[in-house]
């Protein structure tokens, strides 16, 4: 019926179109500028209100989300495609399952903010501003990385981003040292400092906690609960689970992770807080990653193929967004199909440049220590071998 109805358009108006029908009935179709959603309320801490239980998504943000989360789903597939080929080596941490919560973030912050993470980084480092190329590049550990290479899964950078940390835990001090120099410069910028259920356990995290609520620095603790901290529930692990009161005298906000919209607007709320010169807040995204935790981990020895199903099928955050979409008129199936081939494409066109990329040469191994110093050299494996380091 609808290319019948295409070809019809088509023969009264003289020509011939070149795309396909569908794409011609999107194009012609009137949809809403805007919708209004209700959103699930979340738990409080220390705190009097919380983020609004509703919230109005404009068609032309909601299709920026879908293709940001698709384009991290597919990112993610690849990477693991890779991998199996031994292409990609050595360890890998992918959070497909988990993209509402590097979407939404972004979505909340402004690019002048800054966010720093763990070793599950890589949806964080597109959302923060860098291609797919750059990043399936970095995997491969091609000279077109975005660390030109040397950094692979756990560390990657941006502008405002600072990584990628493999160290359990060690990137939350950071942060708070992150948000000290953005009070210190006096800038109305906020730090992003995530972590996950199984780093919520460190006792750096609480000094960090501590120092700044006593500073009262300008940095949202983000605590990724994922159910498992590598192989152990988080029942396990923790004798409260109740991570968005963890900081005590810090206030909290136990949040929806798989629905985009339930993260933006938290994180608006805490962005807000933070600037209105109030301390740290803290904010607890429940969310599931479907893999295992890295590529050595099957991810079915410790919770059933069902468990990982049920939430697939009941709770999938791309999957969420693109049902409101559809049932309130922002947006047609086949137009987010299209968006679906696009981002399949651009996914491909990057793996081939990530394995046809040269990989850097030995003698480049102590470039880019320092960002603007004159160059010197670098010891090697032993005393006797030298490395030149460019800036």
């Amino acid at each position: 019926l609808k290319r019948s109805l295409a070809s019809q358009s088509a023969r009264i108006t003289g020509s011939e179109s070149p795309h396909p029908a569908p794409r011609v009935l999107v194009a012609s179709r009137n949809f809403a500028n805007d919708a209004t959603f209700e959103i699930k309320k979340c738990d409080l801490h220390r705190l009097e209100e919380g983020p609004p239980v509703t919230t109005v998504l404009t068609r032309e943000d909601g299709l920026k989300y879908y293709r940001m989360m698709q384009t991290v789903r597919r990112m993610e597939l690849k990477a693991d495609q890779l991998y199996k080929q031994k292409i990609i080596r050595g360890f890998c941490h992918l959070c497909d399952g988990q993209e509402a919560c590097c979407v939404g973030l972004e979505a909340g912050i402004n690019p002048t903010d800054h966010l720093i993470t763990a070793y599950r980084a890589h949806g964080f480092t597109f959302t923060r501003g860098l291609s797919v190329r750059e990043i399936l590049a970095e995997l491969t550990g091609r000279k077109g990385g975005c660390a030109k290479g040397k950094g692979g899964s756990m560390h990657m950078y941006a502008k405002n981003f600072y990584g990628g940390n493999g160290i359990v835990g060690a990137q939350v001090p950071l942060g708070a040292g992150i948000a000290l120099a953005c009070k210190y410069n006096g800038k109305d910028e906020v730090c992003l400092t995530l972590y996950g259920d199984g780093a919520a356990n460190q006792g750096q995290i609480f000094e960090a906690y501590n120092m700044a609520a006593l500073w009262k620095l300008p940095c949202i603790f983000i605590c990724e609960n994922n159910r498992y901290g590598m192989g152990t529930s988080v029942e396990r692990a923790a004798a409260s689970t109740d991570y968005y009161k963890r900081g005590d005298f810090i206030p909290g906000l136990r949040v929806d992770g798989m629905d985009i919209l339930c993260v933006r607007e938290a994180t608006r709320f805490a962005a807000a807080y933070c600037r209105s010169g109030k301390g740290p807040i803290l904010m607890e995204l429940q969310t599931y990653r479907y893999h295992g935790h890295s590529m050595s981990d099957p991810g079915v020895s410790y919770r059933t193929r069902e468990e990982i199903q049920e939430v697939r099928s009941k709770s999938d955050p791309i999957m969420l967004l693109k049902d409101r979409m559809v049932n309130n008129n922002l947006a047609s199936v086949e137009e987010l199909k299209e968006i679906d081939v696009e981002v399949r494409k651009e996914i491909e066109d990057a793996a081939q440049f990530a394995t046809a990329d040269p990989e850097p040469p030995l003698e480049e191994l102590g470039y880019h220590i320092y960002s603007s110093d004159p160059p010197f050299e670098v010891r090697g494996a032993n005393q006797w071998i030298k490395f030149k380091s460019v800036s």
